[in-house]
């Protein structure tokens, strides 16, 4: 009778004695456990398991002889989110996983650190990089041109503004591209000149002027040529002369014009001259002596001519 039961009794020890196997991170190990449950089985054997670590089957399971039994446990990884960073405690595979445990999510130009197929370890640094993209516009001036108009009609020593510049303005649309608020790109999308510059003109004298003034202004010139100067006066005891036209000869004095003989196949009567040590003239006058580059300059008395005598000089046709 006794050894019946004890027979039975080592039938029922033995029924209850079960042998797992434990994989913790890749690394196996056999447990063999009388406890009913998996959480009692691995306490049994001081295998704990921490809130973020996960357990397949569940551990409130019943113990099943020769199952498998596959932990894994949670790492500690720092996740730097809008310039906040986080401790995170997680047993997800991967950045991913993890991101979607986390309820952590990403815009649609967002970045990370690292692939989102990084296997978690411990002591991983992660980054989430908020991406922005915004168009902003600037306005600046744009400069204005300096024209200048040369006339051939005024002195040299003439220069005035006859219109004043002002400067346009410019708007420039950009795209600007910003990671954790801060810029990385800008990109010009659009350029458009919103007010056009007005030019300032410049209107200047081309003609030089004699080294010598009228009236205090200054009196241009058109050229200079290299003339033989003759003189000549009244004739016969006469007091005056007339020219070939029949126009008084005068001998003016100061700024005032005198009467010179010219080609006027060279000179044209009319024209104003100014004659280098004589003065001021007008072409009025003409004489069989008088070809070419040749003048004659008129003075009230013969003394006077034969002063001058004969002489080369600068004649400048004036404007």
């Amino acid at each position: 009778m006794s050894i019946l039961i004890a027979s039975g009794l080592i039938a029922v020890i033995y029924s209850n004695i079960k042998t797992i196997t434990v994989i913790i991170d890749g690394k196996q190990t056999k447990l063999t456990t009388f406890k009913g449950t998996l959480e009692k089985a691995l306490a049994e054997d001081g295998i704990t398991i921490g809130p973020k670590d996960k357990i397949e089957p569940a551990l409130n399971s019943k113990v099943v002889k020769n199952e498998t039994v596959n932990i894994k446990r949670a790492v500690n990884i720092k996740v730097a989110v809008d310039k906040e960073e986080r401790i995170i405690l997680s047993s997800e595979d991967n950045v991913e996983s993890m991101l979607k445990a986390e309820n952590i999510s990403l815009g649609q130009q967002d970045k990370l650190s690292l692939s989102k197929d990084t296997k978690l370890s411990e002591g991983m640094n992660l980054e989430v990089i908020k991406v922005e993209t915004k168009e902003l516009s600037e306005t600046e001036a744009v400069a204005f041109s300096t024209v200048v108009k040369n006339s051939n009609d005024l002195p040299n020593t003439y220069k005035k503004v006859v219109q004043d510049g002002s400067e346009g303005e410019k708007k420039t649309t950009f795209s600007v591209t910003y990671e954790n608020g801060k810029e990385v790109l800008r990109k010009v999308v659009n350029e458009i000149i919103s007010k056009k510059p007005t030019d300032k003109i410049i209107v200047l004298g081309t003609l030089p002027v004699l080294p010598v003034s009228r009236g205090g202004d200054s009196v241009p010139y058109t050229k200079v040529v290299k003339m033989r100067a003759t003189a000549y006066s009244p004739t016969g005891g006469a007091t005056s002369a007339y020219t070939a036209s029949g126009r008084k000869a005068v001998r003016g004095s100061g700024e005032a014009y005198s009467t010179i003989a010219v080609d006027p196949g060279v000179i044209p009567y009319g024209t104003k001259v100014f004659v280098q040590g004589y003065g001021f003239a007008v072409a009025a006058d003409t004489g069989s002596a008088i070809i070419g580059n040749t003048i004659d300059v008129f003075f009230n008395t013969k003394q006077e001519a034969l002063n001058w005598a004969v002489k080369y000089v600068n004649v400048y046709i004036l404007k």
